[in-house]
């Protein structure tokens, strides 16, 4: 595979943890990194940039050199207001990985690599895939049918032998995977890496508020609702959510959103409703992050 040594080594499990909107954050990513594999946050789960300079700087600081690395989640998009900001954090702080999203990479690919960092960017598509390889990134992220929050269209046992036959940096795979048996299959595919969304979301070191992580304890993929509605883009949600919400589920799968309003309120209907994966069936109890890579990495031993 194309994973770097360097990286590879220091990971007892080839997985990251996913980037997840309100509920990445410092303690999440410290303890993935403690537990064997790679943790991550987006940037704008820090209310203020300067937060943001603390969170990075604490993670800095705690991590021990022999670490999995961490990484950091930022949108490119220009319409995002905080974007240049966020990177000229980034490049203080230098993150081993940054993750890109909601845009093209080109524009940071350079300032990133010149410190040594990998850039991996996030795509739901194969035309996605093949631009964002075009700009130079390390690694592209395939975020596949059956992924929490926006999801894509293509399954991942078709989406990773596409990629891969045309791309050969780093892939990460992600949509559904909640086992270690599908960690090793997404690996089979031809991914280096799985991402680990919906089921560390009820990890005691998550932000997610109490009733979301209850909400997952009781779910399974037949609670899990694709919708555009909410944010103009498809995307998994609880099904419970949606209704306590207030929200028709079954109306929601048909309907497109065309007026999404001001930024600060689709951020609002993450924080009111809940998004989980196809995996949201594997997440029974609340528990420590380190308990669940214990759980994956054995059920990943058994079957390599």
């Amino acid at each position: 595979m194309s994973l770097p040594a360097h990286i590879a080594e220091r990971l007892r499990l080839p997985a990251i943890a996913a980037p997840m909107f309100l509920v990445s954050g410092v303690d999440m990513v410290l303890a993935a990194c403690k537990a064997g594999i790679i943790g991550s946050f987006p940037a704008n789960n820090a209310r203020s940039l300067d937060e943001l300079d603390a969170w990075m700087g604490q993670i800095t600081a705690t991590l021990p050199a022999d670490a999995p690395p961490w990484a950091v989640n930022i949108m490119v998009h220009r319409s995002y207001a905080r974007w240049e900001e966020e990177l000229e954090l980034v490049m203080k702080h230098r993150p081993p990985i940054v993750i890109t999203a909601l845009g093209s990479p080109a524009a940071v690919v350079e300032a990133i690599q010149g410190y040594g960092g990998l850039v991996f960017a996030d795509v739901n598509s194969l035309t996605f895939a093949e631009k964002a390889a075009k700009t130079g990134v390390d690694g592209l992220i395939l975020v596949a049918a059956g992924a929490g929050g926006h999801t894509g269209q293509i399954a991942g046992f078709a989406f990773a032998p596409a990629v891969r036959e045309v791309f050969g940096g780093t892939i990460v795979l992600g949509g559904g995977i909640g086992t270690g048996r599908a960690i090793r299959a997404a690996q089979l595919l031809g991914a280096d890496l799985a991402y680990l969304g919906t089921r560390l979301i009820a990890c005691e070191e998550s932000l997610a508020v109490p009733g979301y992580k209850q909400m997952l304890i009781e779910a399974s993929a037949e609670d899990v609702v694709t919708s555009a509605a909410l944010t103009g883009i498809p995307a998994n949600w609880l099904k419970a959510s949606l209704a306590a919400a207030g929200y028709d589920a079954e109306g929601l799968k048909t309907r497109a959103e065309v007026n999404l309003g001001r930024p600060e309120d689709a951020a609002k209907r993450w924080r009111d409703v809940w998004s989980a994966g196809q995996g949201a069936g594997e997440v029974r109890a609340i528990e420590p992050l380190a308990d669940i890579v214990e759980a994956l990495a054995a059920d990943y031993r058994a079957v390599s």
